[in-house]
């Protein structure tokens, strides 16, 4: 696989500036910064760009990006967008075992752990202190919030947010464009579009599908 020195960020808000300090740890250059609103206050490494929504003609070619916006169904939009192709990073502090599979655009963040045999789709965010255990699926666009732990042989469905402290058991499959709160602790199986909350995690709405 060719590797890249320089990239493109999508997005210039917290996420991208997370993202920022481990490509500096990694000696990675940013060449530009693209956002949809743009505001001088957001990044102190580079100018920021007008983004998909305003300009009439935009630079597709180039060096590889990655979308550093923390929503996945904005993560997602922006994806379909950019044709473009797209680098991952992984932060020097992050475990990553043997037969780990990590797909294109997916960021993962400082001491997180990721465990061996697990599959990770592309444009994931495995966030600050995650742990993801052994044998497990995320599928593109999944959010694991810091200080998540998804324990062995968990399988996440596409643009699913796992918050931040939640727990998942073995043996769990967590369905698509779900919302699992902060804190929450899921003992089984969530349908698509589904919001759990609490411990143990308890369906309180389901989303629309027509907004996917």
């Amino acid at each position: 696989m060719k590797k890249h020195n320089k990239v493109r960020l999508y997005g210039a808000g917290g996420h991208s500036r997370i993202i920022q300090l481990i490509l500096k740890k990694k000696g990675i250059v940013i060449t530009d910064i693209f956002d949809d609103n743009p505001s001088p206050y957001q990044s102190t490494y580079t100018t920021i760009l007008k983004g998909r929504k305003t300009l009439e003609k935009f630079p597709h070619e180039g060096s590889p990006f990655i979308i550093a916006v923390g929503d996945n169904f904005h993560r997602f939009e922006i994806a379909k967008f950019l044709q473009s192709d797209f680098m991952k990073i992984i932060h020097p502090s992050a475990v990553i075992e043997e037969n780990v599979k990590i797909g294109k655009g997916t960021v993962v963040y400082a001491g997180a752990v990721v465990q061996p045999n697990t599959t990770i789709g592309q444009h994931v965010i495995i966030n600050t202190l995650a742990s993801v255990d052994h044998d497990n699926i995320l599928e593109d666009f999944v959010h694991i919030s810091p200080n998540a732990t998804l324990c062995g042989l968990v399988h996440v469905g596409e643009g699913t947010h796992i918050g931040a402290g939640a727990v998942v058991i073995p043996n769990i499959k967590i369905g698509k464009w779900c919302t699992i709160g902060a804190g929450s602790v899921i003992i089984r199986d969530v349908p698509d579009y589904a919001v759990v909350v609490g411990n143990p995690g308890k369906i309180i709405r389901f989303k629309s599908s027509k907004n996917y």
